[in-house]
């Protein structure tokens, strides 16, 4: 499966031309113009690196890095700033609101793809690519999915969920904790919705009989461990 990246660039040149570059060498590119829609693609799928223009309409290129990297499924996602201010206090802001690497435009479409690429190495060391608890194992570098050594389709947010879930065994999150970390702050979304997906995820998990790793917590809301409730 190839690495995905997300180019979020609002000049349609720019980002043609990234698109083209990553696409050649071989990525799988999604693209946005905007920090807003750039979210709700993160919603469907988590790359694995995202190239980020500061001056968006709407919410800036620096807001949603420091929103990215608040978000506990998005918090190590490497990211690289692309913008034409190339002033030192600029360079130095975007690296403490999380940036991984930074170009300034005009640039070379090579040195942006020898970045990544160098950032993507960098990051595939230091980081754990694998989730592993009671007979499930997650591969976050392809995000697929296997039970029992057998991989299974899954959705966005049933991965989403179970990833969250498995990062964090035996911690109990309430309903509006999993709407924060899945659907994001200050979203519409029912608690209900959080109970669907997780009867969405424990069928995914029964026919291996591991739907009872996800234990309903009364009252309160869910946690995943493989000790008994």
């Amino acid at each position: 499966m190839p690495l995905s990246l997300l180019i979020v660039e609002d000049e349609a040149a720019i980002r043609d031309l990234l698109d083209f570059t990553f696409s050649r060498a071989g990525y799988e590119v999604i693209t946005a113009d905007t920090a807003e829609q750039a979210l709700r693609l993160l919603k469907d799928q988590i790359p694995n690196l995202a190239i980020i223009d500061w001056m968006l309409p709407g919410m800036s290129g620096l807001d949603l890095t420091h929103l990215l990297r608040g978000d506990a499924l998005t918090s190590n996602l490497p990211i690289i700033m692309l913008t034409a201010r190339g002033d030192e206090p600029d360079k130095l802001q975007s690296f403490a609101n999380g940036v991984d690497d930074y170009i300034t435009k005009p640039f070379s479409p090579k040195e942006l793809l020898a970045r990544t690429k160098a950032l993507l190495r960098r990051t595939s060391d230091m980081q754990e690519n694998r989730l592993s608890i009671a007979g499930i194992e997650v591969d976050l570098a392809t995000y697929q999915v296997s039970l029992d050594n057998q991989p299974i389709e899954i959705g966005a947010t049933e991965y989403r969920l179970l990833t969250l879930l498995m990062r964090n065994p035996d911690r109990v999150f309430t309903r509006d904790n999993l709407i924060d970390k899945i659907w994001g702050q200050n979203t519409a979304i029912e608690t209900r919705t959080v109970d669907v997906h997780i009867l969405r995820l424990r069928k995914l998990l029964k026919p291996h009989n591991l739907q009872d790793l996800i234990h309903t917590v009364r009252g309160i809301g869910y946690r995943f461990s493989n000790r008994k409730a």
